[in-house]
């Protein structure tokens, strides 16, 4: 089935009803259920883990994506659930879903430094012209809304580690404004219709995640180290390798997006794991676990590549009950397996 014209009966009026209880870990007692959620860039890594998330937990779920970074492999395992519907369609564009939806979760953009930088312009109208569609949508539904921003609206930060409260230290003109300010636009006018016209939304700021269906090809460390280990190529690190992330496994991210989609918090939220290494540290362990005789090699670093990241997620401790329960040693292994099965990654091998 093309994805352009993925079940056709997706958008029917008539697609609710009664839906199983939620019964996943990761939201208060008495957390709200949502019976039908579009999920914007749910063909994407993190969107399509949301997507068999929502699933599983008794969700409806219409999936919205142009395919410009996500791919309809990544959900190919899901259409043949009744309650998950694939719609291709361009958020930059006026999007209309008829039917009863409850929940709206926002998380199309292109989101890899690769990515928005081969993609600058549509980056900034998905930020933009795709967030105020997205919100017109859940304020036609009267649905809860909920933001995927991101730890870049911190920029390099010069406080450590990084509350919610922190204005960020951005620059708005270099390589990575076009994905930064897109997403602090994004923040602002989620905040708009919250205090303007009382909508129900949530911001949540996501660190760095990884796990199975990133693209081999996406740029960023994980992905990029764990292919070159598995092809005995060179790991290339961007700097000596002393700048820190701080990596969170999907599950866990799933797990702190929804509990704040069923809370009443509105957010900002972080979600993020504080377990934070060096960039070389982390090329380091992925070669131990790969096995690997990959040498490291050394480069220049990116422009305005941020020095320091780890989030302070006392918030979500206190507000939501998360905290991430999935050890690095445990994801990666599971990212490395997942990586290893995928066909041309040992290509070089």
């Amino acid at each position: 089935m093309s994805p352009d014209n993925a079940r056709p009966d997706a958008l029917r009026p008539d697609a609710t009803g009664p839906r199983a209880p939620l019964s996943r870990p990761g939201g208060s007692p008495g957390a709200r259920r949502f019976r039908r959620a579009v999920v914007t860039g749910g063909a994407g890594f993190l969107g399509s883990h949301l997507c068999e998330r929502l699933l599983d937990d008794g969700t409806e779920v219409v999936c919205l994506d142009n395919f410009l970074t996500g791919t309809p492999a990544n959900v190919a395992h899901l259409l043949p659930r009744p309650d998950f519907h694939l719609v291709r369609c361009d958020l930059s564009e006026f999007v209309h879903v008829p039917g009863d939806v409850d929940l709206v979760l926002h998380f199309a953009s292109p989101a890899s430094p690769r990515d928005y930088l081969e993609y600058p312009i549509h980056t900034l109208k998905v930020g933009s012209l795709g967030t105020l569609h997205a919100l017109g949508l859940a304020a036609e539904k009267n649905a809860r809304f909920v933001l995927a921003s991101t730890s870049e609206v911190y920029g390099d930060p010069l406080l450590h580690p990084q509350p919610e409260t922190y204005w960020g230290n951005v620059n708005p003109i270099g390589p990575r404004g076009v994905y930064d300010e897109a997403k602090r636009f994004s923040e602002a006018l989620v905040t708009a219709y919250r205090h303007a016209r009382g909508l129900d939304t949530g911001i949540v700021r996501i660190f760095n995640t990884y796990g199975p269906r990133t693209r081999p090809d996406d740029g960023r460390a994980i992905p990029a180290f764990v292919c070159a280990a598995l092809r005995g190529e060179p790991l290339k690190v961007h700097g000596d390798g002393s700048q820190t992330r701080s990596i969170c496994y999907v599950d866990d991210t799933v797990a702190g997006v929804l509990s704040l989609a069923r809370s009443e918090h509105s957010g900002p939220v972080n979600i993020g794991n504080p377990d934070e290494m060096s960039v070389l540290e982390l090329a380091r362990r992925i070669v131990d676990l790969t096995g690997s005789a990959s040498p490291i090699e050394f480069g220049e670093r990116p422009v305005d590549d941020p020095t320091t990241r780890r989030p302070d997620i006392t918030l979500a401790r206190e507000l939501l009950g998360w905290e991430p329960r999935v050890h690095w040693r445990d994801g990666l292994g599971t990212t490395i397996a997942w990586f290893a099965d995928q066909p041309g990654v040992r290509g070089a091998a």
